[in-house]
């Protein structure tokens, strides 16, 4: 493969074009760093199959509740879950219907 390792400036124009900007990136970075912990990928998997309160999660992962809560504070706080108040309990489920696309996705180009 012969690649000229030089651009010239439309090429740069048009590969600078492409690149996300500051805000869209910080996004993007945290959007994967959900998927980066086991935890939390098993927390994700789990709820786009059904919303679950943090009992039901800890039992099907064998995980106590306090872990469980943590990763769901950080799903929550990077717009990945959401929660609802059902008497006592609160039940979590994913927040956009596009990250069971993301997944089914991933595992394709693995």
């Amino acid at each position: 493969m012969n690649i000229d390792c030089k651009l010239d400036c439309r090429e740069e124009i048009t590969l600078r074009h492409y690149m996300p900007n500051k805000t869209d990136l910080k996004n993007l970075t945290s959007f994967f760093y959900a998927f980066s912990d086991d935890t939390r990928l098993k927390i994700i998997i789990l709820l786009t199959i059904k919303p679950l309160c943090v009992g039901d999660i800890s039992l099907i992962l064998s995980q106590n509740q306090t872990t469980i809560s943590h990763q769901l504070k950080i799903l929550k706080s990077i717009d990945i879950v959401s929660s609802d108040r059902n008497g006592k309990n609160i039940v979590y489920y994913i927040k956009n219907p596009n990250i069971e696309t993301v997944l089914n996705a991933t595992v394709d180009c693995i």
